[in-house]
């Protein structure tokens, strides 16, 4: 079976994605194991994900990413009776 670039870059950046989930899975359980509230998990992840976004992507990126989660938590798409991966 032959793949094409676009199905291959989609495979890769899915893996990436998926890495990168286990990734804050694993910070955010030793958070709460350290003790630390949800609430300032979260602020401190965002916090830090919009600067690094910020700074290698600029202002406008940024903002449209925020537009679009914001879409995407109004949508139900992160209520906690959906799958978090």
């Amino acid at each position: 079976m032959e793949h094409s670039v676009t199905d291959l870059d989609a495979l890769v950046r899915e893996e990436k994605r998926l890495t990168a989930v286990e990734n804050h899975n694993e910070a955010w359980a030793e958070g709460l194991s350290a003790g630390i509230e949800p609430e300032i998990i979260a602020e401190a992840a965002l916090t830090i994900a919009l600067c690094e976004f910020l700074r290698s992507s600029g202002e406008d990126a940024a903002l449209a990413l925020i537009e679009r989660t914001r879409d995407r938590v109004i949508a139900g798409e992160f209520a906690p009776d959906q799958s978090r991966h």
